[in-house]
């Protein structure tokens, strides 16, 4: 039977279309990874950083000999980017409408130098490193007071939105707050006002006793997908302690985080045929004052839990969809975490 499923997080609604007994093999799609490009023509391959605005920071291989490439990460402007830290920031009203300058900063983290690895490659070492730049490039761009929420994902695939096979992720951050992080912030406040404990702890308690949403329970991190997913074999990454800020993430929890995500990739390369996928790393705002909104960040340490959604495109948005803001999701997310325990990888 089918049901609907509220998700209290974003207060939204999913069907959960059980009927249509949706396995692995029904959700593969095989048109997922852009074309590549010629090494000489990527601009993210090692020998074409002109190609590239300069960049902001980079890790280097201190142990990297003569004619090697020094850079292991880097991290960039966007050359076409949705916004700009030049743009002088303003608001206005335009009858009705309300409107802000493109004011922000849009960045691009180069994984890795090789174009043939993709992130489910990496090693759980190089893969911290990848985190550990989320986390610094996080924390400095935080120090804006002018920016209201800063967002890092990845898209792996054309169908994700991924328009070079060089694997990358990014980075924005915008003078707004935007209408879904809004909400999930309310909702967290409002949860922890009423009950004095965070909700994303309480969701994770629930799921460990329950456990078949379970995919990975490890000594710090939990990965299992959501009572309510939207979309077939998403998947919730967060820490088991209460940690707000990713910002502040230590090395330690780092490093078990890349174990998980990169065991997590795996498992959806086995299960899904190495799917296109978007991920979404959702930390807190950046705690600024705000005029006449005094108390609006007081509990935010204690409300919001940091995690990380992971969300393999292998299902189309349609009419439905679109028309009601409901999602319908053909896998059962009980069924979704079983497959993905039980992958061999």
């Amino acid at each position: 039977m089918s049901e609907l499923r509220y998700d209290p997080v974003r207060r939204t609604w999913v069907i959960i279309a059980t009927e249509r007994g949706m396995r692995p093999i029904h959700v593969q799609r095989h048109d997922k990874v852009p074309k590549p490009v010629s090494k000489s023509v990527c601009p993210f391959c090692p020998g074409n950083e002109d190609r590239t605005p300069p960049e902001i920071m980079s890790l280097k291989d201190p142990e990297a000999g003569p004619g090697a490439v020094r850079w292991q990460i880097r991290v960039i402007p966007n050359k076409f980017p949705a916004l700009t830290i030049e743009s002088s920031q303003e608001r206005h009203g335009k009858g009705i409408y309300d409107v802000v300058s493109g004011f922000g900063a849009h960045e691009v983290i180069v994984e890795t130098p090789s174009d043939e690895e993709q992130m489910a490659d990496f090693s759980v070492s190089h893969l911290r490193n990848v985190f550990s730049v989320y986390r610094d490039r996080l924390s400095d761009l935080r120090r804006d007071s002018r920016f209201r929420y800063i967002i890092i994902f990845k898209n792996h695939g054309t169908e994700a939105g991924a328009s070079l096979l060089h694997s990358h992720s990014q980075i924005i951050a915008i003078p707004v707050t935007p209408s879904l992080i809004a909400v999930e912030l309310a909702s967290n406040r409002e949860y922890y006002l009423n009950k004095e404990r965070c909700m994303m702890c309480d969701i994770i308690h629930q799921e460990i006793e329950d456990g078949e949403r379970i995919v990975i329970n490890e000594e710090y991190f939990v990965a299992f997908t959501p009572f309510a997913s939207s979309f077939p074999f998403e998947l919730r990454i967060a820490p088991k302690i209460h940690k707000h800020d990713f910002s502040v993430v230590d090395e330690d929890h780092l490093q078990h985080f890349a174990a998980v995500v990169k065991e997590l990739l795996m498992r959806l390369r086995k299960v899904l045929n190495d799917p296109p996928y978007n991920f979404i790393l959702h930390s807190s705002p950046p705690v600024n004052p705000r005029p006449g909104k005094s108390d609006y960040w007081t509990s935010i340490a204690d409300d919001y839990h940091w995690h990380l959604d992971l969300i393999p495109r292998v299902t189309y948005i349609a009419g439905f969809e679109w028309g009601t803001g409901f999602q319908i999701n053909p896998a059962s997310p009980e069924d979704a975490a079983r497959f993905l325990r039980e992958a061999e990888i």
